[in-house]
């Protein structure tokens, strides 16, 4: 049982009314299709689950569903409150437009709620900081000093975050993925289908990865909702949506923006390589609608019936979170609890 965000790796939460799937806070299901979701409350992602017992699940969800009078429909879409403080979304048949605006809407606009807020606080502590500073002796000299102190103290520490992190192809090694790298992320043309060019950290001279196939719809999942962490506007989401329908599917829409093959790859795959467009260039609706299609083609892909790629996504975000939690922890208490462990 699966626990983790695949996208952002935090924990799902748990309910105690879901006998057959005891995970997650919102849980939005068709019952028609045989499809079930967990929402993440944190980044408003929707982790499909593989589990066989989505069935039994599904039937619970609809059941509560319809008894519960604390509860909103359209023809297609409803949103229950269960008493014990689970949500549930209920989808009918729903058209993809209405389907893709229900579903990404809270997110970004989740997002761009977030990002004005903490622009504000960063403003007015700014302003405190200038204000405050030279009265108070914590720094001396002209607000224009302090203004290029404070403002050099926060781009460090920007460019210092961890805005992601992915697991390299082939490989257990999971890389960290800061603003310097983020900003020259690059979907570019293999062969005949598209292709993630990841810079690696520390690579001044230019060192990058190739990521293709599942790896590079993965990545793609982890790394442009950090590139779009400002969020968007109810209309730019519609534009967004009307991006991935018009591209047919949404394989289509990132081979739209890799461009045509062009020069050779240096390296020993001779792979023939385009110079791509890099994520971060891109107008924030195509950006947005990329987001949205690494999702729909990761969906697509499993419920054709790839849902070992699935499984290994959860199980990818559980071993990530599991060294997010472990980065700061000394080696002493990791020992202890290992021998909790054993004692219990």
């Amino acid at each position: 049982m699966y626990s983790t965000c695949l996208f952002c790796n935090e924990d799902l939460g748990s309910n105690e009314v879901i006998e057959h799937f005891p995970v997650g806070r919102r849980l939005a299901f068709d019952a028609s299709k045989g499809r079930l979701w967990v929402v993440c409350r944190k980044c408003e992602r929707w982790n499909l689950t593989p589990l066989e017992e989505r069935w039994e699940a599904i039937e619970e969800c609809e059941r509560l569903f319809t008894s519960t009078r604390l509860r909103v429909s359209t023809d297609n879409i409803g949103l229950a409150k269960l008493r014990e403080g689970l949500e549930l979304v209920r989808i009918g048949n729903a058209l993809r437009p209405e389907m893709a605006a229900w579903r990404y809407g809270d997110q970004f606009g989740r997002r761009r709620r977030k990002h004005l807020i903490v622009s504000g606080v960063a403003i007015a502590a700014v302003g405190s900081f200038l204000v405050l500073g030279p009265a108070t002796g914590i720094i001396a000299g002209s607000g224009w000093g302090g203004w290029q102190l404070f403002n050099g103290l926060h781009g460090a520490y920007q460019n210092r975050r961890v805005r992601a992190r992915v697991r390299l192809p082939g490989t257990d090694t999971v890389i960290p993925i800061r603003k310097k790298q983020l900003n020259k992320v690059a979907v570019v043309r293999a062969e005949d289908d598209w292709a993630l060019r990841v810079p690696l950290p520390g690579s001044e001279g230019g060192g990058s990865r190739l990521f293709t196939g599942p790896s590079a719809l993965q990545a793609a999942g982890k790394l442009l909702p950090a590139i779009n962490e400002k969020g968007a506007k109810a209309d730019e989401v519609q534009s967004a949506v009307s991006l991935v329908v018009d591209a047919g599917d949404p394989g289509g829409l990132f081979r739209r923006y890799a461009g045509s093959p062009g020069r050779v790859e240096p390296a020993r795959s001779g792979r023939q390589l385009s110079e791509g467009h890099v994520l971060a260039n891109l107008p924030k609706e195509v950006r947005i609608a990329l987001e949205m299609a690494s999702h729909e083609e990761q969906e697509r892909r499993a419920l054709e019936g790839e849902l070992a790629l699935l499984e290994a996504a959860w199980k990818d975000a559980e071993e990530v979170a599991q060294i997010a939690d472990d980065m700061f922890l000394p080696e002493s208490t990791t020992a202890r609890l290992e021998e909790l462990k054993r004692e219990g």
